[in-house]
């Protein structure tokens, strides 16, 4: 496989995900040259190139905010999904639970959490192009990456469906013009964890080429279950990816893309962590001995890694696609269009008891859910020529999303009686919009920009709860039917002017306008008071920033500060319907995001390199809207939002040493760490996870662009933490991250 040092450079930030730079640096590419071409000329080798704007251009010349992670990075750090990545991103954070269904990403402290269908993400996810509807179609591991681009900051002019306050925007490789291939295979400790991948790519023919990846991993886990005897919170994936690029003529470009994946995970619904309850905003303590004795011998705690569960908690998640771009360049104006559907699949059994038995105490609910989600979308987009006073690009867009969902309950209470409950749901959303952005170059150092993007989305469900009991008993409520819909046309736009301070500074200052579409709380425990439609979710965001290189691109500067302010929040709220706890997807009110992001890249030498990133984010609840009939405290004004650390950030340094021939070592460390984070919009005590900070390192051994090991060391300092944290009846639990525990491994990575 082709590679060199400087293409490695292009496609690893040096100048955003401080924590990826220093490695990217010195690292072999051991990859084709599949970065997108510079889109200017001028571009030089050193320059990060990335499609932030669905063009190709140089990173330092981009006024957005944005991180960028290369997909080597990733593979050698055993780093293979979205949830490693937030890890070393300081903007972005990562909601862990036990079905990708529930999982969510946030941006500067602003995400969606909720179960629901009738709820869009506020953080979009894109791949090659293609937006996915539902975060949890994302949660496979990433195949065949290119790098990834992390926006901050409202991104609907361009990316449009839910990106109110930022985009994942995932790049795969291009086929290669000459034949090769690669392997990888990487094995850790503390759990058992393998991991191989494949691929080969190359020319098929004068006109056509093509690239073909798989991948395949396994991991026992890393909690036991001490009513079997078993090991939980592991997972087995495997999936493949393909291409086919056809150039017909010069002009003419058609990518045609395949991929599935199939996922598993044996993640518990959380680890009982404590019996003792802290209430909010009273602070009152309350113990329940009981819940204690019933886990037992399971001893409830921080640093907690057993469970003692009747009832197996799996997930098993299938995502797959076809898509189709078409680039066209009709003289100097470039036609895409990007032609897709996608479907997904998810089937999960959850315990949400958390315990071995029913007793008088406590009832038994058991659970299975099925979700069938199919989306198909197109876009037609229209870039005109660069070099002149204005070029821009103008688009249109058409989604629909449909998504059909079953979810059983059982309840056993001490007793022995066991009651059914059955919720049969199904969403349809429908979304229209055209879109046009402008770059107006006033002088060869002042630039402008001014875009916008009007959408029209229509969102109708229906809903039918059955239950064998005529009255609620524990977390069944009685049969329910319901059904609606509802529509609005929003607004999403982008004004800023950047100005070049010197050749090698630029200065810019952004107003963005985000939207996300009307939504409706359709989940098993719907109530009558969900049936209302909720508001589309808008923001006002500013930005200012820098991205700067000096002394000889030595030194590498980026630093932005911004200020978002939403109406009508989209989120999960804590509360109780008939003594039983429930969610509520609400209309928050307003809340706000302000902060500073910062990162540094230095490299005194070729073999040397050393980088920091971070982020200081305070996001807070400003007026917050209380549901009505609401059991819980609602007192929580200026108080934080959840999965919103105040600080976050990242170190690292790498030492390449040439021995002899091809042949040298590569010494790297890095550290990441962040402060204190409440897991809940509710500000309850015991959801609040303390600050933490993980240390890791690597010594790699490389031959050339052919091949390199690594062996990793993960969480040196043997540092316990939780990814996530709840409350269930009379406990709270914590999720378990893979790196909750010191491990150690090695990859081997070999390109022909």
């Amino acid at each position: 496989m082709s590679g060199n040092r400087s293409n490695i450079v292009r496609f690893t930030s040096t100048a955003c995900t401080a924590a990826m730079i220093a490695m990217a640096f010195n690292s072999q590419a051991h990859a084709q040259d599949a970065v997108p071409p510079a889109a200017e000329a001028g571009t030089d080798s050193s320059d990060i190139v990335v499609t932030a704007t669905r063009r190709a251009e140089p990173l330092q010349k981009v006024p957005i905010a944005i991180s960028v992670v290369g997909g080597d990075i990733l593979r050698s750090e055993n780093r293979a999904g979205l949830q490693g990545i937030s890890a070393i991103v300081p903007s972005l954070n990562f909601r862990n639970t036990a079905s990708a269904k529930d999982q969510a990403l946030f941006i500067r402290g602003l995400g969606t959490v909720s179960t629901s269908p009738g709820v869009e993400p506020t953080v979009s996810t894109v791949i090659d192009g293609v937006v996915l509807a539902r975060q949890g179609q994302a949660s496979m591991d990433l195949m065949d990456i290119d790098h990834i681009e992390v926006l901050r900051g409202p991104q609907g002019t361009l990316f449009g469906k839910n990106a109110s306050v930022g985009a994942v925007n995932i790049v795969t490789r291009a086929p290669g013009d000459e034949l090769h291939g690669f392997f990888d295979l990487g094995y850790y400790t503390g759990g058992d964890e393998w991991r191989a991948r494949a691929g080969v790519s190359g020319p098929l023919g004068e006109k056509v080429a093509f690239s073909l990846t798989g991948a395949y991993s396994h991991y026992d886990g890393n909690v036991r279950n001490v009513f079997d005897n078993s090991t939980v919170n592991g997972f087995r994936n495997a999936g493949v990816r393909g291409k086919l690029q056809f150039k017909p003529t010069e002009d003419l470009t058609i990518t045609l893309i395949g991929d599935y994946a199939d996922a598993r995970n044996t993640t518990p619904q959380g680890v009982v962590s404590s019996t003792t309850l802290i209430a909010y905003p009273t602070n009152a303590v309350t113990n329940f001995p009981a819940l204690a004795t019933a886990v037992a011998p399971v001893v409830p705690s921080a640093e907690n890694r057993s469970i003692n569960s009747n009832y197996f908690t799996n997930a098993e998640d299938k995502n797959y696609g076809l898509s189709a771009q078409i680039d066209w360049n009709i003289g100097d104006y470039t036609l895409t269009s990007i032609t897709a559907w996608r479907g997904w699949k998810n089937d999960q059994a959850q315990d949400q008891d958390r315990l071995p038995r029913a007793t008088t105490a406590f009832a038994q609910q058991h659970d299975i859910g099925n979700l069938h989600f199919d989306q198909y979308s197109q876009e037609l987009r229209l870039a005109s020529p660069k070099g002149q006073f204005i070029d821009y690009q103008v688009g249109l867009f058409y989604f629909q999303g449909d998504d059909m969902e079953r979810y059983q309950r059982t309840t056993t209470l001490g007793t022995g009686a066991s009651f059914v409950g059955v919720a049969n749901y199904s969403v349809s959303n429908k979304s229209y919009a055209g879109f046009g952005e402008a770059n107006l170059h006033f002088t060869d150092r002042f630039r402008g920009t001014l875009g916008g993007r009007v959408t029209r989305d229509e969102l109708t469900y229906s809903f039918a709860r059955t239950s064998t009991s005529p009255t609620p008993v524990t977390g069944i409520q009685t049969a329910f039917t319901a059904g609606g819909d509802t529509s609005n046309t929003g607004f999403s736009g982008r004004a800023g002017v950047q100005y070049d301070l010197t050749p090698k500074a630029m200065a810019y200052f952004t107003y963005g306008r985000g939207y996300k579409g009307p939504a409706y709380n359709v989940a098993f425990s719907m109530l009558p008071q969900d049936t209302s439609a909720l508001s589309p979710e808008t923001s006002n965001s500013f930005e200012v920033g820098l991205k700067s290189r000096f002394f000889n691109d030595m030194v590498r500067f980026n630093i932005a500060a911004f200020l978002d302010k939403f109406k009508n929040y989209q989120v999960n709220f804590f509360d109780t319907f008939n003594g039983n706890p429930v969610t509520r997807l609400i209309n928050a009110g307003k809340v706000s995001t302000r902060g500073v992001e910062v990162d540094v890249a230095l490299q005194p030498s070729r073999a040397l390199t050393l980088s920091a990133g971070g982020a200081y984010t305070d996001a807070r609840v400003d007026d917050f809207t209380c549901p009505v009939g609401a059991a819980a405290s609602c007192q929580i004004n200026g108080q934080p939002l959840p999965y919103a650390p105040k600080w976050k950030g990242n170190v690292r340094a790498s030492y390449e040493m040439p021995l002899s021939g091809d042949l040298s070592i590569r010494l790297t460390t890095d550290a990441n760490a962040q402060s204190k984070v409440q897991y809940s919009i509710n500000q309850t005590p015991t959801t609040e996870q303390s600050a933490f900070g993980i240390w890791n390192a690597s010594l790699g051994l490389l031959g050339g662009d052919r091949w390199e090991l690594n062996f990793v060391v993960k969480n040196i300092t043997d540092k316990s933490y939780s990814t996530n944290l709840g409350t269930f009846g009379q406990g709270v639990v914590r999720f378990v991250p893979r790196d909750d525990r010191r491990y150690v491994g090695a990859n081997f990575h070999f390109a022909y």
